[in-house]
């Protein structure tokens, strides 16, 4: 009897599985054989084709010395906090007035979602333009009568990382909004109602009570922003190609430029095994939080 239920069971959405074969295969292949060839080889020096000449962690050594690097992951780890915290503050905090019930809020919310849809080369170029000191924001003000007022975030190096913090904002936190709209639509009334009752002003409500209330949202969102952080290239390339100088690099040109420029290959794949370990260190946070906390409880 017991076999024959694990049989039903087994047998149980069989079209189903069938159909899942292709993807099964295609993750296991691409994604798990891609992985486990990109850190084999990033132990090799392999240049312009791989070869399995291994040389221990001298890749590894070698990327942690390059200044290249390291300008990269400091200007990664500065565009990713601020990143972090006003795309999740300001999607939250827009997400809240969406849920006051406003007039024409479908309209207001598909403006919002809009950037999201266009591609990171295409915001990037919109706000390259935007920015430039002679046809953007400072030649219209200058054009206006301000001949001293100065802003061109994408050619001062010092604050080049804010200018496409202002592009990715831009994109970047419609998505978040709808999220965390999704959210508060999923608190139940009666936690507004009793809220109301005991005289608790809405902010407090907001603060003490949704928020914790939200935490599987936030973290999923977490997750969402700062996967996208990690992989952070074509915004870069569109509107500085990493410049002035150096200033805008992020790892994702270097293990590019090292791939496909340099042509050494086990440099750019010490460098993507590098920012698979980032990814990791997001990642498994987050299932523990979400599933082995789930069990534990």
């Amino acid at each position: 009897m017991a076999s024959t239920a694990r049989s039903g069971r087994l047998f149980r959405n069989l079209n189903a599985k069938i159909a899942a074969i292709p993807m099964v295969l295609t993750a296991l292949v691409v994604f798990v054989g891609g992985t486990i060839w990109t850190v084999v080889y990033s132990f090799t020096d392999s240049k312009l084709l791989p070869r399995l000449n291994f040389v221990g962690f001298d890749q590894y050594e070698r990327l942690w010395e390059s200044s290249r690097w390291l300008t990269s992951i400091g200007n990664l780890v500065l565009y990713g906090v601020f990143a972090l915290i006003f795309t999740i503050v300001m999607g939250f905090l827009l997400a809240v007035l969406m849920d006051q019930k406003i007039r024409f809020e479908d309209t207001f919310r598909t403006i919002m979602l809009y950037p999201f849809a266009l591609s990171f080369i295409v915001t990037g170029l919109v706000w390259q333009w935007i920015l430039n000191p002679e046809f953007g924001i400072q030649g219209i003000v200058r054009g206006m009568g301000w001949e001293s007022f100065t802003f061109d975030p994408l050619y001062n190096p010092d604050i080049v990382m804010f200018g496409l913090l202002i592009a990715g904002l831009w994109q970047g936190t419609g998505f978040v909004m709808c999220l965390m709209l999704a959210g508060l639509r999923g608190i139940d009334d009666d936690i507004w109602k009793a809220a109301r009752v005991d005289g608790i002003p809405t902010w407090k409500t907001y603060l003490l009570v949704v928020v914790p209330m939200m935490r599987p949202v936030f973290i999923t969102t977490l997750v969402i922003v700062a996967s996208g952080i990690i992989k952070l290239y074509d915004l870069v390339v569109a509107q500085t190609s990493g410049g002035p100088g150096t200033a805008s690099q992020v790892p994702a040109m270097y293990v590019y430029d090292y791939l496909f420029t340099a042509q050494n290959l086990g440099q750019g794949l010490a460098a993507s095994t590098m920012m698979l370990l980032s990814v990791l260190i997001v990642l498994i946070p987050w299932a523990y939080l979400e599933f082995g906390g789930k069990k534990h409880g």
